[in-house]
């Protein structure tokens, strides 16, 4: 079975047309127990190029007197408990900015007679979920992102938040989930807890929010489906405060109000280019988000019925345990890991679509438009192209 742009054999259409029943059992959700415990390690283990680049950074604060404690926060932390490599070392400082600290290491730089690195600032964009100034630079060829600790209040109708500078105990409780809250602190060598929740959840494999799930989700609706990705990403567990707060109608409601659907598309690209999309998307579906998420055009024809979320999960759930079964072959069009992933992803994406692929509606112009496209453009706001491919596999 391939799939491209350019041509899909016959039987690529048969494998998105096996007739599915929708599943009328206990959900995957409600079923969900905790699992047995995860194995954390006790602390970090640093590898040599951490190493260098951590005595590095305190040789700058020593050199200069700056008494900054410097905390490696966040997805690092979590992943290195796991046992798990990670690049992506985000450095938060409790009494100066990443600008300031980063330009006192080239100074620090210039002193040892070293060639000095340029600084790179990412402003502000709470579209992004940038709520406050980055500063990123090279360190011994790896890219460290440096930003000052912040608490964050949060107004009535508004996802942007009033950032201030703030402690780590505050910069952690503002964080998504208590496993993204933990700190590695670089001058004392430890992992920081500050929620008191963090290492626990890990162990028990459970995802929660350092406050209130409602309030959480209410402040910012986008943590809703980073809760879903991360509970699939590590088959972790919903915890049930977290699922009534994220199946309440009013969170549902300020999810598609206030987030933009370029960042829910975002999220749902990186949960179906995941290790374990059909979880989430069990998850979307069983919290009630599903039609919130993939938004539907007015006026079908024919007309969406009740059911369709589940229809299109167990598709879904369907063309993942085929395609397994037969093994990664199945992607075989492409040569190299990314170009299978690529096709994994738009094949799951039409699988998913594929109960809706005769669904049409009018446009603006009078014009009949696959209810598939308006999705994959409009509700999700992803490629054109990609629109075009999933709709080209799914009426082969």
């Amino acid at each position: 079975f391939r799939a491209t742009a350019t041509g899909v054999p016959h039987r690529a259409s048969s494998f998105f047309s096996i007739p599915i029943r929708a599943f009328t059992g206990v959900s995957g959700m409600a079923a969900g127990t905790h699992k047995p415990t995860v194995e954390v390690r006790e602390s970090v283990e640093l590898t040599e190029e951490e190493e260098r680049i951590f005595a590095r950074l305190l040789d700058v604060v020593r050199h200069f007197g700056l008494g900054t404690q410097l905390r490696v926060a966040g997805g690092w932390v979590r992943d290195k408990l796991l046992g798990k490599g990670s690049a992506d070392i985000d450095i938060a400082l409790d009494n100066m900015t990443g600008q300031n600290f980063c330009e006192r290491v080239n100074e620090y730089s210039k002193f040892m007679g070293e060639e000095q690195k340029g600084i790179g600032v990412i402003q502000c964009n709470p579209d992004q979920s940038k709520h406050l100034e980055t500063a990123r630079m090279l360190i011994y060829g790896i890219w460290i992102d440096f930003v000052n600790l912040r608490s964050e209040k949060y107004a009535e109708n508004s996802r942007i938040p009033t950032v201030e500078i703030g402690t780590a105990k505050e910069d952690a409780l503002r964080r998504d989930l208590t496993i993204n809250s933990l700190f590695f602190n670089i001058n004392t060598k430890s992992v920081e807890d500050l929620t008191g929740r963090g290492l626990e959840d890990l162990k028990k494999g459970l995802i929660d929010t350092p406050l209130p799930a409602k309030s959480t989700f209410l402040d910012d609706p986008l943590r809703v489906l980073r809760a879903i990705r991360f509970a699939a990403r590590f088959s972790f567990t919903l915890a049930e405060d977290l699922k009534e707060a994220a199946s309440d109608e009013k969170v549902k409601s300020e999810l598609g109000s206030k987030i933009s659907r370029e960042r829910i598309g975002h999220e749902v690209d990186l949960m179906m280019s995941d290790k374990h999309p059909v979880n989430a998307l069990r998850y979307i579906r069983d919290l009630g988000l599903f039609y919130v998420v993939f938004a539907f055009p007015e006026k079908l024809e024919p007309p969406a019925l009740d059911k369709h979320d589940w229809l299109c999960v167990s598709h879904l759930e369907a063309a993942w345990k085929l395609a397994h079964s037969i093994g990664r072959s199945v992607f075989s069009c492409g040569s190299d890991s990314k170009s299978q992933d690529e096709q994994q992803r738009l094949c799951l994406y039409s699988a998913l679509f594929t109960p809706v692929r005769n669904m049409f509606y009018m446009d603006k112009k009078s014009k009949k438009v696959p209810v598939v496209s308006y999705i994959i453009r409009d509700s999700l706001k992803l490629k054109a192209s990609d629109a075009d491919t999933v709709h080209f596999i799914e009426q082969a």
